[in-house]
């Protein structure tokens, strides 16, 4: 058995003893997925190249590239970033300055997969409207970096948006947010949990999403939960992962190279 998969043994081994037993004050594991749901999407990465048929490497805004000029994201997205070998995905930040097809000059490259389009005027590869959505994810421990996984409208209009996971400035405390379109202004709603030393091992984050509730996951257990109407989207949203770089802040002159690993990514739906 290999590293990766005795990893995810022992992983599911901790989770059953976890539910089982419970710890003092700490909440015990529970199934994220209702019963009776389907596996829709695994994504295991075995082999030595991404599965294009699946996955995206870019947003569809851009040629030859991308990035998210929403967010003053310091890097340029290119598939040479995204890797699959040894049972694992790996997008990797590098500080090349690169030149994107936007005209703009950007110091950093890095990779990132989407169900979504290659251009503008293709099709999604493939859009969930409910469902529980799981990655198991290590994240880079270098400062200046912005891993993440969310969902994002086929539509492209945002909000609504959810993200499942997000790291804003620490590697010790994941973000996850719902974003909704308010009477007057876009709104969102966040939480938190940490300290944990994510960098330190994979964990596995997961969303459950359904007509009428939004819960997060860490490694199995609860950790946020939204139930209020308006801020539970109802449309066809597609699954992100990306690495991107300087989002609150640049990383130290120091730091030149980062990665993020993936090791599975799954959709159950009803």
């Amino acid at each position: 058995m290999g590293p990766r998969r005795l990893w995810t043994a022992l992983a599911a081994l901790g989770l059953l003893f976890a539910a089982a037993c419970g710890t003092d004050g700490a909440p015990a594991a529970e199934s994220p997925v209702p019963s009776g749901w389907k596996l829709v999407l695994r994504e295991e990465f075995d082999g030595t190249r991404l599965d294009t048929d699946r996955w995206a490497t870019c947003y569809d805004w851009n040629k030859d590239g991308c990035t998210n000029a929403g967010n003053a994201e310091e890097q340029w997205y290119l598939p040479q970033q995204v890797s699959v070998g040894d049972g694992a995905l790996t997008l990797t930040a590098q500080r090349r300055t690169t030149r994107g097809s936007d005209g703009t000059t950007y110091p950093w490259r890095s990779g990132m997969i989407s169900t979504g389009r290659d251009d503008w005027y293709g099709d999604p590869r493939e859009t969930f409207t409910y469902g529980y959505f799981e990655a198991a994810v290590r994240i880079p421990r270098e400062a200046g970096m912005f891993p993440a996984f969310w969902l994002m409208p086929a539509s492209r209009f945002t909000p609504p948006e959810l993200d499942v996971m997000e790291f804003l400035g620490t590697t010790r405390e994941v973000s996850m947010y719902t974003h909704w379109k308010g009477p007057e202004a876009d709104e969102r709603a966040k939480g938190t949990f940490g300290p944990v030393d994510f960098p330190d091992r994979y964990h596995e984050f997961g969303l459950l999403w359904t007509s009428d509730e939004l819960s997060w996951y860490v490694d199995g257990v609860r950790r946020f939960r939204v139930t209020e109407p308006e801020r539970i989207p109802h449309v066809p949203m597609e699954v992100l992962l990306n690495l991107a770089v300087g989002v609150p802040a640049s990383p130290p002159s120091s730091v030149d190279e980062a990665r993020m690993t993936v090791d599975r990514v799954r959709v159950w739906q009803p």
